[in-house]
């Protein structure tokens, strides 16, 4: 088996906190009073065209929440999403001593809006520990589609046998395992670092 080379990363459920998943988006509609059933249908028309980038945050919020007058203002509510965002701290420190041992090419392949990825990326100093993001907003592809992971490789020109894809949700993972990429589902920092150093990847 080659050496893993390349390490690839999902940001939201493995290094932060969700960016806009369910979880997230109940408890900002709760707080501000918008009708979840409502918002929900709107919300999955969109949400395809928010995360490929193809609309803005505005144009979003303009089709799910701001349909209708608000007694809140769209800056309330954006710093609400933004602020939803938290960092999931053990998960980070690895990613950053990994990158900080220079052996391996470290990528992220994820799924999220242009806004939020920026913000993302800026406040939690990603910048730092990956060379390169292969977010669904910058190249007009999702998880779980093939074709994501293998821009991801063409970008990299890495073989697949020498990459690994850290991932929290199963469906994301078998795509990527289907190429050839090891693969490791995140539910612990500690579970992590073991399942890596038993590819040979260690800090």
């Amino acid at each position: 088996m080659p050496a893993i080379t390349t390490i690839f990363w999902d940001v939201g459920g493995v290094l932060l906190s969700n960016a806009w998943d369910h979880n997230e988006r109940g408890e900002i509609l709760q707080r501000f009073g918008v009708d979840e059933a409502e918002f929900q249908s709107r919300h999955e028309l969109v949400v395809s065209s928010f995360e490929r980038g193809k609309i803005s945050l505005k144009e979003y919020l303009d089709s799910t929440v701001f349909c209708q007058p608000r007694s809140f203002s769209r800056e309330e509510f954006q710093q609400a999403m933004f602020s939803a965002s938290k960092p999931k701290p053990e998960a980070l420190s690895l990613a950053r001593k990994l990158a900080g041992t220079r052996r391996y090419l470290m990528g992220t392949i994820n799924n999220e809006s242009r806004e939020l990825n920026d913000y993302r990326i800026q406040t939690f100093g990603l910048r730092e520990i990956f060379s390169l993001f292969v977010s669904s907003c910058f190249v007009d592809l999702r998880k779980p589609e093939e074709k994501i992971y293998r821009l991801a490789l063409d970008l990299t020109q890495k073989a697949a046998a020498e990459c690994c894809f850290v991932d929290d949700r199963p469906l994301n993972l078998e795509s990527a395992a289907r190429l050839g990429m090891s693969t490791i589902r995140m539910q612990s920092a500690a579970q992590l670092q073991s399942d890596l150093a038993k590819l040979g990847v260690a800090i």
